[in-house]
This record gives structure tokens, sequence and C-alpha cells, in this order.
């Protein structure tokens, strides 16, 4: 929002396109994004950077965040000070949909190969909040979840597991960042 209050005039033509891990990598290559913003950890790092090679794309990385659960403000377990998931067990699971990419790699959220009892996927991503708000549903992630998505209805609590996202971008390997993409990452970094 920053970024075309800056810079929206009189006329202008952003695109943000919020899609699956996949999608990132590809409207990258395939340069119809400028830049995408994606995660590294432990357990999906080899696969993604065997597709950044064959892609032709570098990961910059701009900070690591510790994961989070997200979960609804009266939520039993939002009183925690750090969340285990044995403690997320009874609990269902929502996670986004990556579509032919179905796979802990492409997976938007960390400790997704874990089985889990209860398990909700969603194209949608305010539709997250409603089934964290009506189902006790939690997400895991990095911490950084936008207030206009939830208010004050979201809480967001440290999961005690070992494990680190290391937040980022992709560029084609030939390109630099441009004048407006690096606006749109010291933007991003407010968020660390």
């Amino acid at each position: 929002m920053e970024l075309v209050q800056h810079f929206g005039q009189e006329r202008y033509e952003f695109i943000l396109n919020e899609t699956q891990t996949h999608q990132i990598i590809e409207d990258v290559r395939n340069r119809f994004s400028d830049l995408g913003v994606l995660y590294l950890s432990q357990s999906n790092e080899s696969v993604l950077r065997k597709s950044f090679e064959e892609f032709g794309l570098d990961f910059h990385e701009l900070f690591t965040a510790a994961p989070h659960v997200f979960l609804r403000r009266e939520h039993p377990l939002a009183s925690y000070e750090k969340i285990t998931l044995k403690d997320l067990q009874p609990y269902p699971r929502l996670s986004f949909v990556q579509g032919a990419y179905e796979s802990s790699n492409f997976a938007e959220e960390l400790f997704s190969n874990e089985i889990a009892d209860k398990s909700i996927k969603i194209s949608d991503r305010a539709a997250i909040v409603n089934f964290m708000v009506g189902l006790d549903g939690y997400t895991i992630s990095s911490g950084i979840f936008p207030k206009y998505l939830h208010g004050d209805s979201i809480v967001s609590i440290p999961l005690a597991e070992n494990e680190t996202m290391r937040i980022g971008y992709l560029l084609n390997k030939d390109r630099e960042l441009s004048e407006l993409g690096k606006i749109y990452i010291e933007a991003l970094m407010q968020y660390q």
C-alpha cells in the first residue's frame, strides 16, 4: 500500500500477485514479475535452490524469522508463551493450497509434512481468518500477519521448534533490482 501511495499519481498500474510458491518462481522466471518474495527453511531449501538454479534465479535474503502460530485471540492456546506441535494436534491445521505442487517443499507453512488429524487447505488468504476464528484453527508462519486482515482478532505466538524462516526475494540472475523494487523491499523490511 505504501508503494502505491508513494508512486500512485493520477495514473498507474501495479500488480501484486499473491500466489502459490511454485507460481512465484515461474512468474519471476518468465519475467511476469520483477521479483518474488518467499522463504527458505531447513525442510525446503535443497529443492527450492535446485529450482532457482534450473530457472536462472538468485535468492536474496532479507531477514530471518522464527516460526509463529497464528490463532484467534480467545483460542485455548492463546495464553501460552510458546506452543509446541504437540499442543496443536487437537486443532485444525490451516494451510494454503499449492495446486499441482502440494508438497512440503512448496508449502507456505512450516511443518506441513507433520501429520494432522484435522487439516483444511484454503486458497483465499482472507478466508483463513474466518477458519481461525470459527473453528479454532491455526496456521504456522513468520509472525508477520497484516493487521488489516484481522484487526485484533488474531494473535501470533512463537512456535517452540528448532526452525528458522529465511525470508527473501527472487530475481533473474541477469537482472538488478529496479528502483521501484528497491522501494518495495525497503517497505517489506519495516515488518521484520
